[in-house]
């Protein structure tokens, strides 16, 4: 498949595929294309053993998406029942992709962008990042997208940033504040510190770190006991397998940075 909305490329030495939303034109606003082009990558990904990480970010420099692309129709069916939520697409967890995804914002976060936001393993932006849902402000509801933010901040901030609207812009420092992201850098130093990130992860034996992303993650969905014994059930499988790895190579022991 060639791609028209988005880059796909793989660095096989250090095992990490990036993807790159290609649509600075419109401040990386998706469409239809888009989304299928990114869930094809999202596949693509998953179904590469080469590959044991990825980097979500964006090319230009005032946005890394607008959400939807409002002046394209997007094209949902006459039945009202047989619409599809365009986050089933973009959204690494929904596609069953458990390798680690590291996201990289700068610029305008809004809206459908936090389907991307949402399911990401790490997440870090640039200083000239702003968050916010402009759902609201164009007398539209705001409950997808902040259904998935809730379980990164909590629901005060999420109800603050649902109701207000255009109103008001979550910037940087708050965003590291209320834990929606982990790390601020420097524009500059973004994309390289993202995907020093998912090098260093994608170091790590697949079998370790795709069984700790799909154990947390659906955990989310039990409760606490049943996430607790479902589990245990992941280590006894994974743990056999990464384990050898790590007997066999030795552990990946790098000079530890300090955050």
């Amino acid at each position: 498949m060639t791609f028209r909305t988005i880059i796909y490329e793989t660095s096989l030495e250090e095992r990490v595929a990036t993807i790159t939303l290609n649509r600075p034109e419109v401040l990386n606003a998706f469409d239809r294309t888009m989304c299928e082009e990114i869930r094809e990558a999202w596949h693509r990904a998953k179904d590469d053993t080469r590959v044991n990480a990825v980097v979500v970010r964006a090319a230009g420099d005032k946005a890394f998406c607008a959400g939807l692309d409002t002046k394209k129709p997007y094209g949902q069916p006459d039945l009202v029942w047989n619409h599809e939520d365009p986050g089933e697409l973009l959204s690494p967890k929904w596609q069953k992709l458990w390798k680690p995804v590291v996201c990289a914002v700068h610029g305008i976060c809004t809206a459908g962008a936090f389907y991307l936001v949402n399911e990401a393993d790490v997440v870090l932006c640039s200083e000239d990042a702003t968050f916010f849902d402009s759902h609201v402000t164009f007398g539209l509801v705001s409950a997808v997208e902040p259904i998935g933010l809730m379980r990164r901040i909590g629901l005060g901030e999420t109800l603050r940033m649902a109701l207000l609207g255009n109103d008001e812009r979550v910037t940087a420092s708050t965003a590291l504040r209320i834990g929606l992201v982990t790390e601020v850098v420097t524009r500059s130093d973004l994309w390289d510190r993202a995907h020093q990130i998912a090098t260093a992860i994608a170091r790590k034996p697949a079998a370790a770190t795709q069984g700790t992303v799909r154990a947390i993650w659906e955990s989310l969905d039990r409760p606490y006991r049943a996430a607790m014994d479902q589990g245990l059930l992941y280590t006894r499988l994974g743990n056999p397998t990464g384990s050898a790895e790590v007997a066999q190579r030795g552990p990946d022991l790098p000079e530890p940075r300090f955050r």
